[in-house]
């Protein structure tokens, strides 16, 4: 801001029009670009539900054809007396078994290639002497060569694992298998064989093993065993934050949230497996959608900022144009700046800029009219300053006479004439010192002390002053000739008329920022009606000039004090008829360490 407040005018004007062109574009640039990310992350978590529900019906097919399998070779009741004749060791004729395996085994062998989903089914016998019938009959200790041997649980999904029954002779074993594992069971000897009913994940979970750049899947079971084959290791996080709330949601159906993968932006999504008591999750990578759209940002930029430039460069020569009679018209002024009062601006033109310039010339003549006045006028004021100067009353003169009135009166032991010549000499020495718009309170009220006892000479009564002010006030400033204006006024418009003994009570009150002078006079008071009128007046709500009687002195100390100190201090006015009038004087506090009470000035004291 500083910078562009110190550009020239025709500056300021080319980058404002500029900004005017330039800022609607970056707007609208910004609200299409937003809006193109936006749809390209709805696109994409759009596609990753499809995909996503797509594979949960597959999943849901494959386990109803295993549940099916499973139940059709566990009713098989030829397979599961041929497995009892081998759990307990029984000698089994050849031709019982040859036919054994050309009727069931045959039989069930063409269930399992007639169905393309099926991977393998094994029956592992509780037997391991006996001749293997491939590839459905196999002995037990063929399973020992698998994971989930030891730690099998009937009728549950075993996941990803490798098929090495056959370990490295079988070259068409699948990588990553999974099956449901049911034990066969018989009345009498219990566990006679288990069955496996396998299938190949990578069939079932495409995106879980596929290396398809962008689009990320695996699987966690109930227990929460993570299968996966390609899942990126910075989103593994992310993964867990979105199965967390899946879990404590209690979400039925497919879930999404789109986060950030370090610095790119990814979107993840999970659905429940209710079948396999799982849950699959998929992670797009919109690395490659975000980058095409932020190369195309990019493009737009440039092509924004070329356009920029070249509105700059063609605004600065149009307004450099219009503006060349106003700066005609600014090299006028600065050479009045300079002093040369003679020169005269262009007025060539009807528009504004030529007013403009017949005004600045009337200005001129207007301005050495006024300079003539002003030499003559000043010339007036010297003059009359000199001649006070040689009618001024040197006050050493008036000192020293004082002194020897003062030396003569105690010679003749006048001693009353002597103390009110002394009294007199401090007054006018107190009047007369302006070198210093400030006093103490000290210094204000020994002037009231000698104004008084110079009082006191006047009148056939007396006037009393009372004091009850502490230390901390006596030495705080206040604006000279603030409080005696005050007493002045007790004594003319409050005692005066009685014509009896009176008195003056000083009174100060100390809070923590400031301090209350209350001045009370037992004169004859005032009206309901006058004291509105005057706080009238010393608010400056009602004009007041000079004399006696009308307030002008009141409303200057509270002119004097809000000059020096501001709001709220002042001066108020409280009185009652025939009692007393009492004057509130509020200063705040400006040296001492305590500060009395925790108040702030109330208007209400005053």
């Amino acid at each position: 801001m500083k910078w562009f407040s110190r550009q020239k005018l025709n500056a300021k004007f080319t980058a404002v029009i500029s900004l005017i062109v330039f800022i609607p574009l970056v707007v609208i640039y910004i609200i299409l670009y937003g809006n193109l990310k936006k749809s390209t992350i709805s696109q994409a978590r759009s596609l990753m539900e499809n995909t996503m529900v797509q594979t949960y019906s597959e999943v849901q097919k494959t386990v109803d054809l295993c549940n099916m399998s499973t139940q059709m070779f566990l009713n098989n009741q030829n397979l599961k007396d041929f497995l009892v004749r081998l759990k307990r060791g029984d000698d089994i004729p050849t031709e019982e078994i040859v036919a054994f395996y050309q009727n069931d085994i045959a039989m069930l062998e063409r269930l399992v290639n007639s169905n393309p989903y099926l991977y393998r089914i094994r029956v592992y016998a509780q037997n391991d002497d006996f001749s293997e019938m491939m590839p459905i009959l196999f002995r037990q200790q063929r399973m020992e060569a698998l994971p989930w041997a030891d730690s099998y649980v009937s009728g549950q999904w075993q996941f990803d694992y490798k098929d090495e029954v056959f370990g490295s002779l079988n070259t068409r074993a699948a990588d990553h298998v999974m099956s449901l594992v049911t034990e066969i069971e018989d009345y009498e000897l219990g566990t006679i064989g288990v069955l496996e009913v396998a299938v190949d994940m990578s069939r079932i979970f495409p995106y879980m093993f596929e290396e398809e750049a962008g689009d990320y899947s695996s699987f966690v079971d109930e227990y929460g065993t993570v299968y996966t084959g390609n899942w990126p290791e910075e989103c593994s996080g992310l993964r867990e934050e979105l199965l967390a709330k899946v879990q404590a949601q209690d979400i039925q159906a497919f879930y999404d949230m789109e986060a950030k993968a370090g610095k790119e932006t990814v979107v993840i999504g999970c659905i429940p497996v209710r079948e396999l008591s799982g849950y699959l999750m998929q992670v797009s990578d919109l690395h490659e959608e975000i980058h095409m759209i932020d190369g195309q940002r990019n493009i737009f930029l440039v092509v924004i900022a070329v356009v920029f430039l070249a509105v700059l460069l063609l605004t600065n020569w149009i307004v450099k144009v219009l503006l060349g009679r106003f700066y005609c018209i600014l090299g006028t002024i600065r050479q009045v700046q300079e002093g040369n009062l003679e020169v005269q601006a262009p007025e060539d033109g009807n528009d504004e800029i030529s007013e403009l310039g017949a005004q600045i010339n009337k200005m001129l003549d207007r301005i050495q009219i006024l300079i003539g006045e002003n030499v003559n006028r000043e010339l007036l004021v010297k003059n009359s300053e000199i001649r006070a100067l040689q009618n001024q009353i040197n006050a050493h003169f008036i000192y020293n006479v004082l002194e020897s009135i003062k030396m003569m009166a105690e010679i003749q032991e006048e001693y009353d004439i002597s103390d009110a010549v002394t009294s007199l000499g401090r007054l006018l020495r107190y009047s007369m010192r302006w070198v210093s718009q400030e006093v103490t309170v000290r210094e204000e009220i020994q002037y009231i002390r000698d104004y008084l006892d110079l009082i006191n000479l006047r009148y056939d009564y007396e006037i009393m002053l009372s004091l009850n002010i502490p230390d901390l006030v006596y030495e705080q400033k206040i604006p000279k000739m603030s409080l005696q204006p005050i007493v002045e006024n007790a004594i003319v418009h409050g005692i005066e008329e009685l014509a009896e003994n009176a008195s003056i009570y000083i009174k100060a009150k100390v809070f923590e920022e400031y301090f209350v002078l209350e001045i009370t006079d037992s004169g004859k008071g005032m009206t309901a009606a006058q004291v509105k009128e005057l706080e009238r007046k010393i608010a400056g709500e009602i004009e007041v000039s000079g004399g006696s009687g009308n307030g002008i002195g009141l409303k200057n100390v509270q002119d004097r004090i809000r000059i020096a100190f501001g709001e709220p201090y002042g001066i108020g006015v409280i009185s009652r008829e025939g009692c007393f009038t009492k004057v509130t004087v509020t200063i705040p506090i400006t040296r001492g360490e305590e500060k009395g009470q925790h108040e702030k000035p109330d208007d209400s004291r005053r």
